[in-house]
């Protein structure tokens, strides 16, 4: 199995780093980052194989019904950890050399990839730090400390959680498990997409989430390299709209502040190599408000029986509210990124509290 970054910060996530620290600068990807081949992706769903959960196409009636087409969903919050990020973390720590890995990983985390290099490093028998903001739920919180990670708190931005990181790679010496920016953990998360195309080959329209762009840009390039004529559809919230803003510009942006319910999508700044796929990659993408995800996680919990985080439930919110439109001959995918969410912020987020 081939080694990983030989040092603690991989070289692309400290490119992405000098960015993130001089947003002006970026324009356009100075260096453009190289994209991911259908081979590394197979490589990824490899390596995941029998570790990560293949999680199912579920058909949907009830969004078929209200959207005219056929409509399947992805549901990654089967997946183990509760979401998507599992794939990403394990085939990064895969990917180390056992001296990095013996070393301890580190991961700066709103919540799910916090919870997602956990459980990969407890796989892998090795200590792991989560730096989470301030205001991660409990449930993100509590699912960490249950994997046996440490937990650190720091501020309640993406940069707060960056820099208390890199202080503790620098002081401790642990290998910093970037969040999505990151070809590697791009090539994890794009395994949804693999499976997507495995067991719908006839698929025309792929909804997916958009973060930081890890698993929005895995995917969009797992479709496209299997079947170029599917529509890929980006989906975010109004208030982090960075691959909104991202497109309109040209590269990569720093949002000066974002606001939302979908506590799992409030990157400020789209990756750079992220970006990069998504302009190879997907055809468009759209945004939904917070009230629209609320509906469309009663809707899930509703007609699916499945329970959803905002985050997860965004691609249903871009359906149910009309930010997607598709035609009666399409068979479309939503994948629901994850469902880390539990009983008390079910009740607070459905109005019973």
């Amino acid at each position: 199995m081939p080694s990983g970054p030989p040092a603690p910060l991989a070289a692309p996530f400290r490119r992405w780093l000098r960015s993130f620290y001089h947003p002006r600068r970026v324009t356009s990807v100075a260096i453009e980052p190289r994209l991911v081949s259908l081979q590394e992706l197979q490589a990824a769903a490899e390596t995941l194989r029998g570790i990560a959960a293949r999680t199912p196409l579920l058909p949907s009636d009830s969004l078929s019904e209200r959207s005219g087409a056929t409509v399947w969903l992805k549901p990654e919050m089967l997946q183990r950890g509760g979401a998507f990020k599992f794939r990403g973390a394990y085939t990064f720590l895969a990917r180390l050399s056992p001296e990095s890995r013996a070393r301890g990983v580190i991961a700066p985390s709103s919540g799910n990839h916090a919870q997602a290099v956990a459980h990969a490093a407890r796989l892998f028998g090795v200590p792991a730090t989560v730096v989470m903001p301030t205001t991660v739920t409990e449930a993100k919180r509590a699912g960490a400390e249950r994997l046996g990670a440490r937990i650190v708190l720091a501020g309640t931005t993406t940069k707060d959680r960056m820099d208390r990181a890199l202080e503790l790679v620098a002081g401790e010496g642990l290998t910093l498990v970037p969040p999505y920016d990151d070809p590697t953990i791009i090539t994890g998360q794009g395994t949804v997409g693999l499976e997507v195309m495995e067991a719908l080959p006839e698929c025309t329209v792929v909804l997916v989430p958009v973060g930081g762009g890890g698993l929005s840009a895995g995917v969009a390039t797992a479709v496209k390299r299997l079947q170029p004529s599917v529509r890929v559809i980006g989906v975010e919230p109004a208030g982090a709209a960075k691959l909104t803003a991202a497109r309109r510009a040209g590269g990569p942006v720093l949002l000066p502040h974002t606001a939302s319910i979908a506590d799992g999508l409030l990157a400020v700044r789209i990756g750079s190599a992220n970006f990069a796929h998504h302009q190879a990659f997907m055809d468009e993408v759209v945004t939904v408000e917070d009230p629209d995800m609320v509906a469309a996680v009663r809707h899930l919990l509703d007609r699916a029986k499945l329970v959803a985080q905002p985050s997860g439930a965004v691609t249903v919110a871009a359906l149910l509210s009309g930010a997607v439109q598709l035609a009666a001959t399409d068979r479309a995918v939503c994948i629901l990124s994850g469902g880390n969410v539990e009983w008390d912020g079910l009740q607070q987020l459905l109005g019973h509290a």
